[in-house]
């Protein structure tokens, strides 16, 4: 999964390993399977069209609409820059959104999804303070004009377990046989761990507008946003 340490990678020579119907798997691969809230990626394997992403176990699967390669071939891989490019800005909008109410309020995030520039982020709040929308789409801009660094590292379990700043992650849930952890950290505002795919830079999210707030049970806030240029 070439994404984990290079997000900006659109293009990869890769092996077939295996072949399942129109699914094929590779030996690399520069696509994101869907997960953790952030949609796959789509593009070309060859002449045919990647229409789904899957993770199985320790596999990527592609679902082609085209024709489908023998294993042992060799093929080019391509993703649709547009598509990615839109997700990795909404998703790291999205820590800053996180990382924002999290310093202003101390308000741990309950759920969250999203689709290319746009996305929701559910919280615990009981009730939401007053002009909430407004006052936290203009700190979320804030910090997203400051161009902070966004830096990707590979931390051991044990270590991440006991760093104190790493916020806002179910840590505890990740499965024993997890021995190192991929961590995200928006220098100074928001360190989480995390398998996306992120631009560099806050400046380069563009800015966000906070399109609704909606109530979800009494302890349950939603947020939902647009990514802008």
């Amino acid at each position: 999964m070439l994404f984990l340490r290079d997000s900006y990678l659109r293009e990869v020579r890769a092996a077939v390993t295996s072949v399942d119907g129109n699914w094929v798997t590779l030996d690399r691969t520069v696509f994101y399977p869907t997960g953790g809230g952030q949609p796959h990626d789509t593009g070309t394997l060859g002449s045919a069209r990647v229409v789904d992403v899957r993770k199985d176990g320790d596999e990527v699967r592609h679902l082609l609409d085209g024709p489908v390669p023998r294993p042992g071939t060799t093929v080019e891989g391509r993703l649709d820059w547009g598509r990615r490019h839109a997700l990795m800005r909404t998703h790291t909008a999205l820590h800053v959104l996180c990382g924002v109410i999290w310093h202003e309020w101390g308000r741990a995030v309950t759920g969250g999804n999203m689709e290319p520039l746009r996305a929701r982020m559910d919280f615990e709040f009981d009730p939401l303070p007053e002009d909430f929308g407004s006052t936290v789409e203009e700190l979320v801009n804030a910090q997203l004009t400051r161009a902070l660094p966004i830096e990707v590292r590979f931390m051991p379990r044990a270590d991440a377990l006991a760093d104190e700043d790493l916020i806002r992650t179910k840590v505890n849930l990740v499965p024993e046989s997890v021995t190192e952890l991929r961590v995200v950290d928006i220098v100074g505002l928001d360190k989480q761990a995390d398998g996306g795919t992120h631009v560099r830079s806050t400046d380069e999210v563009g800015r966000v507008r906070v399109v609704k707030t909606e109530s979800k049970g009494r302890s349950n806030k939603r947020i939902r946003i647009e990514v802008l240029d």
